[in-house]
């Protein structure tokens, strides 16, 4: 696929400056630029580099002034970087702009589904679902029974939708995604075994969340396991049975959530981070990387260890922890002194 830069002006609002005829079909950084590619320039940093890319063209801010020659053709916008972006989502659009059912598919005569929907060969689509417009299902998906996709969802190649759950829109749910499977519910008997408590609930998401590859997300036992409007999940997360997580929290990759917590709104949570269950933490709740959470938690904290200090207390503590050694040798000397007295 193709474009001159006077169509990419045309999709930025930009203006050209050397030949609007040249075509790209890939995208580069902008020390790496080679004929036939795209690029930008934002940060000052690499200013160097637009006087030897050999890309032929390059996003640049309105008011850049070339100190030498150029070969790159420039397109000159408000801000380079935001439109960059812009033609990235664009990109992705026209990329991913696939219609039609391939075959072999299996689709229930229950299902029903909207406009310009694409589902790819090996989907799996049962009984009663409900599919809206724009939708994109990817090669080998599972979509169980009844389940409830909205529009302009985007389901990738291998991910697992079980029976239930329900979809909003504009979500993604990448490659490796389960969702819906049973909730860790175990009981034990007199016999010191453990008999499985059924799992009856499932699995809403709100629109516009972002679920990464290999991100598991369990059904409730009774009632909904939430993710709220606009939340963003990375890759390799584990939320269990009843957790709620709040609008427009994010969340990084190998973080565990135990069941029935509930989080809240425009929290930020690092990687590795441990939540027990049963606990409310609040909204505006930083988490740093490898914490361990094991209480309540209040609106606008930051924390960070395990068990998780306020961040403040956690960074004083880590001085006297460092110094350990030191304050020892210091106090085995003192108690010697003390001693030959």
């Amino acid at each position: 696929m193709k474009f001159t830069a006077t169509q990419i002006a045309g999709i930025l609002q930009g203006e050209v400056e050397g030949n609007g005829d040249v075509e790209v079909s890939k995208l580069a950084k902008i020390e790496e630029g080679t004929e036939g590619s795209l690029t930008f320039l934002a940060n000052p940093k690499y200013t160097h580099y637009i006087y030897s890319t050999e890309a032929s063209i390059t996003i640049v801010d309105k008011d850049f002034i070339a100190e030498n020659s150029i070969s790159t053709t420039l397109i000159r916008v408000e801000n380079a970087y935001k439109a960059f972006s812009q033609l990235l989502e664009y990109y992705n659009q026209v990329k991913m702009n696939k219609t039609g059912i391939e075959q072999p598919v299996f689709v229930s005569e229950t299902a029903s589904y909207g406009d310009n929907v694409y589902i790819g060969a090996f989907a799996y689509v049962g009984e009663n679902v409900r599919i809206g417009n724009n939708v994109k299902i990817y090669p080998n998906a599972y979509i169980g029974d009844n389940v409830a996709l909205g529009d302009n969802v985007v389901v990738f190649a291998g991910a697992k939708i079980y029976s239930e759950s329900i979809i909003g829109n504009h979500c993604v749910i990448h490659s490796g995604v389960i969702l819906g499977a049973d909730g860790f519910g175990f009981t034990p008997n007199e016999k010191g075994e453990f008999t499985k408590v059924p799992q009856t609930g499932n699995v809403v998401l709100e629109d516009y969340v972002d679920i990464g590859a290999g991100t598991t997300i369990d059904r409730a036992t009774l009632g909904s396991t939430v993710i709220r409007r606009g939340v963003k999940l990375d890759n390799q997360i584990q939320i269990a049975h009843n957790v709620e997580i709040g609008e427009n929290t994010v969340i990084a990759a190998q973080t565990g959530i135990a069941g029935s917590t509930k989080i809240g709104k425009n929290c930020m949570i690092g990687g590795q981070v441990g939540i027990v269950g049963h606990i409310i933490i609040g909204d505006n709740v930083r988490i740093q990387a490898q914490s361990g959470i094991g209480r309540n938690v209040k609106d606008n904290e930051t924390l960070q260890g395990s068990p998780a200090l306020n961040y403040g207390d956690f960074n004083k503590s880590y001085v006297h922890f460092k110094n350990l050694p030191k304050i020892i040798e210091r106090f085995n000397i003192f108690e010697k002194n003390n001693n030959n007295e």
